[in-house]
């Protein structure tokens, strides 16, 4: 299955990289060097890439590339999902995942992922059966074991790997019961230069955090769950009874997990919460252009749009741009030729506008084609596919736990033609 993991920063360095089987030279990494170099974004780069005697498998995380070399075929998703399950629980772990805290707790990375993986196969990825077997580092655990010599591997087997629930460990105690979930939503749209949506879809997820005594039995049911597409849960979702009745029931790891992932591809029910009107020109005689932007609320659901932002790629004759923006601010970087526009909340009652001259090099030929505009928004507390919770239940405990539900839409890949 699985010969090795190299962990990639950002800049193209290796920082880590474990090894199962065999050792595997790190010049089989130089293919997927060439393939991220071709790409414009590191989210461009194929997950999957086949060299004379491996396939390299990667996903990239919060600006870190975790790249797999396998030498047979297997089913990419299989190892993709594994990669994404090695980032959870380092960020589970030590609260983020980034090349630093990596750095420093590299022998628990080394010792966890010795424990994810058998030979190459996935062994134990469930976080609370981590957690048994390898403890989390605290700056006592840390002090005692400097002064003992210990480490933070358990002595004993997890209650959870024997049992018929793996993902929950026994005796579970809280004084604060309580289990929220968020619901999040990401647009991924083209729209095109006259404002025409070209293509939309809704790529969704159900993230838990549920801190509850004992062994709870809980329910989840949906106002319209007939929306969904494409639906994977979490293995402790019992899958039967979401076939029959459309209802979530499952008896919860113990902390944060991931419930469910949902897609909504009909693209008649994907809203599109903004509208751009956008002229972005290069004139034939003289080495200069014109930018003007306008951006206003759509269909929103009343709620305020936050975090707006519109990222331009300009391209490369572009030397500078003089505009003026009503709203936020905008900085153009000349190395990377990128103009960002981070416009914040927008304020219906005066839409935010950009526009101004942009400067090309003399002599350069006119641009071809227009640069597009990539959009960022946030939208608290609207799920845009109109997706709502109706009832969370609770059975096999006696006591009454906090619950809540939040919802939040953001955009995904939103891009708008000029």
């Amino acid at each position: 299955m699985i010969h090795s993991l190299f962990l990639i920063n950002h800049a193209g360095d290796i920082f880590l990289e474990k090894h199962w089987k065999s050792v595997i030279s790190r010049s089989v990494c130089d293919y997927f060097f060439e393939a991220k170099e071709k790409a414009v974004e590191p989210e461009n780069v194929p997950p999957v890439l086949q060299t004379p005697h491996h396939y390299l498998i990667s996903i990239y995380r919060d600006k870190l590339f975790f790249l797999s070399v396998v030498q047979t075929e297997v089913p990419p998703l299989f190892v993709i999902e594994f990669l994404h399950r090695v980032a959870d629980t380092i960020q589970d772990y030590f609260g983020e995942c980034s090349e630093s805290l990596i750095n420093d707790n590299v022998v628990t990375v080394y010792e966890l992922l010795e424990e994810m993986l058998d030979n190459g196969f996935p062994l134990a990825t469930e976080s609370n059966v981590l957690k048994e077997m390898i403890r989390p580092p605290t700056i006592l655990r840390s002090v005692v074991n400097t002064l003992t010599g210990s480490s933070n591997v358990g002595d004993k087997l997890p209650t959870g790997q024997l049992s018929s629930i793996p993902w929950r460990r026994a005796g579970v105690k809280y004084t604060n019961n309580e289990a929220y979930f968020d619901v999040i939503e990401e647009i991924d749209a083209i729209v095109d230069k006259s404002g025409t949506t070209v293509f939309a879809e809704i790529q969704g997820v159900i993230e838990a955090s549920v801190r509850l005594t004992g062994m709870p039995d809980l329910s989840m049911t949906f106002m319209n769950p007939s929306l969904l597409d494409d639906v994977s849960f979490h293995p402790c979702v019992r899958f039967k009874r979401w076939e029959s009745e459309r209802a979530l029931s499952f008896i919860p790891p113990d902390g944060n997990f991931t419930l469910m992932n949902y897609h909504v591809s009909s693209q008649n029910l994907v809203t599109i919460p903004v509208y751009v009107k956008q002229n972005i020109c290069f004139f034939e005689t003289g080495p200069c252009g014109r930018l003007d932007i306008t951006i206003g609320p759509k269909q929103t659901m009343g709620k305020t749009v936050e975090a707006l932002m519109v990222t331009i790629h300009m391209p490369k004759a572009v030397l500078s741009a003089n505009l003026t923006a009503t709203q936020g601010n905008y900085s153009y970087d000349l190395t990377t030729k990128v103009l960002v526009w981070d416009i914040g909340k927008l304020n219906s009652q005066k839409l935010p506008n950009l526009r101004g001259s942009l400067s090309l090099q003399s002599g350069a030929p006119k641009p071809e084609d227009n640069p597009s505009l990539n959009i960022d928004l946030k939208i608290q507390q609207v799920a845009i596919s109109g997706l709502k919770v109706s009832r969370l239940e609770m059975n096999g405990e006696k006591y009454k736990p906090f619950k809540g539900v939040k919802y939040l839409t953001k955009a995904g890949n939103f891009q708008v033609r000029t």
